[in-house]
């Protein structure tokens, strides 16, 4: 890993190299470490280091943009140069501001050092846990646990200097029967190695295995669902781009008003529904720094059921005589995005499962895809253990099911929140949520795949 002073003499270096006045750099150094499981043992453990140096420069408000891999100066110069020699055949930027100058980053909490530096020797008996659990139970385990420790520095040549290190970590399996015929699954990321639960996952993957053999097949239909956190997360973190100012001023999301204007200050949700992103959580690592390359901050986009934001980047922002905002991503990442966190209550899954009189328990989904832009209806598939409730418990597993449905919509029909933890679902995305209750979710199709 490049330390501080090495990422910014790198980025100071290499502004050096470019004769254009406007000449923004930044450098990336990660790494990372994880040990893959399947068939109740180790198949794979690797560690990996890669630089990556990301070179902007602009004249006549031409821009090119160029990135490198290799530290090497002559590599470097040979970027530069590139960038340079792509900005003159570029057309104009009709949108360009002028380069950010000098800021003042907050500072966000340290991160995890036994996080950033852990190996084998602290990610293997997290995998024996698993297997071992798996094995006294005659189920398969098969999984991943992985560490990341990335250090970011921006630079230009107004004056915009910072850095910033971040750790983080998750460990995920799915238990199998040894026939494949039912599956099981359970997962955590933290920001601190030492805080993952092997055993709890392990207790929760195969439970979930044993009670979902032989799913039996129900109508398609609307239901009243009870979302563990992971499928939470797995639909709300989709919401993000409907905050968009620019898109929103343009007609093109949920928050759009017929005719034009929005619905910023409107009661939308119910009064329980506030959705926050955070960049001083120490459960989401983040960059002190939005896309903008500005000081990053806590923003509430919706607070006890109204629209309390939009995310205005700084040339919306020039257009409109707003403030810029930090802007929402899938994971806070050196991209300058924010995570999301859905405010929780106290309620345990059990109490919300008791108050559903017929419903369905979903512990996650995946391959979702986009339907509707506007109003971000997605579809996708449940996975890995979906129950019927009746009467306040749960009665038998059900076979998986087609989803379609908005996180505006589900948030809108939520009933119930419980309580909230980090969740990182099957497609990557992170964000703290609740377990909730919702009514009328359409599952419209029944699948067959385990």
């Amino acid at each position: 890993m490049l330390t501080k002073d090495e990422a910014q003499k790198l980025a100071n270096k290499v502004m050096g190299y470019s004769t254009f006045a406007d000449c923004q750099v930044s450098v990336t150094s990660a790494e990372q470490a994880y040990t893959r499981f399947a068939n109740n043992g180790i198949t794979a453990a690797a560690f990996s280091l890669r630089h990556d140096v990301s070179i902007a420069v602009t004249r006549d408000g031409c821009t090119g943009v160029y990135a490198a891999d290799d530290l090497d100066d002559a590599a470097l110069r040979a970027a530069v140069k590139k960038a340079e020699e792509f900005a003159a055949i570029a057309p104009p930027n009709p949108e360009r501001l002028e380069p950010v100058g000098a800021q003042k980053f907050p500072d966000l909490p340290a991160f995890d050092d036994r996080t950033a530096k852990a190996r084998a020797p602290e990610m293997i008996p997290h995998v024996k846990t698993i297997v071992d659990e798996a094995v006294k139970r005659k189920l398969v385990a098969a999984g991943l646990i992985e560490r990341t420790h990335r250090l970011s520095a921006i630079a230009n040549k107004a004056g915009l200097a910072g850095f910033h290190e971040s750790a983080d970590s998750q460990l995920t399996t799915t238990i199998r029967m040894e026939d494949g015929s039912s599956s099981g699954w359970a997962g955590q990321p933290s920001a601190r190695i030492s805080e993952i639960d092997s055993a709890a996952l392990a207790n929760t993957a195969c439970d979930k295995c044993l009670r979902w053999k032989n799913p039996r097949r129900i109508e398609p239909g609307n239901y009243t669902v009870v979302l563990e956190p992971t499928a939470t997360g797995d639909i709300v973190r989709l919401i993000g781009s409907g905050f968009s100012a620019r898109s929103t001023d343009e007609g093109r999301t949920f928050l759009s008003k017929r005719g034009g204007g929005n619905l910023l200050g409107e009661k939308l949700f119910p009064e329980y529904i506030s959705l926050r992103s955070d960049p001083l959580d120490w459960r989401q690592p983040s960059v002190p720094w939005t896309s903008d390359l500005l000081p990053t901050r806590p923003m509430a986009w919706i607070e006890k059921g109204v629209v309390g934001s939009l995310a205005y980047d700084r040339y919306w922002a020039s257009k409109t005589g707003k403030q810029p905002t930090p802007g929402l991503g899938g994971g806070g990442s050196g991209a300058g995005g924010l995570s999301l966190e859905l405010d929780g209550s106290d309620a345990t899954l059990d109490s919300l499962i008791a108050s559903v009189e017929r419903g369905l328990l979903i512990t996650h989904f995946w391959y979702i895809r986009a339907v509707n832009p506007q109003t971000l209806q997605q579809t996708g598939l449940t996975r890995d253990g979906v129950f019927l409730i009746e009467n306040g418990k749960v009665t038998a597993p059900v076979m998986n099911l087609r989803f379609l449905e908005s996180p505006v919509r589900l948030l809108k029909n939520t009933v119930k929140v419980g309580q909230a933890k980090r969740v990182r679902g099957l497609e990557g995305g992170l964000m703290v949520a609740p377990s909730l209750v919702a009514t009328d979710f359409p599952l419209p199709s029944i699948s067959d795949a385990v």
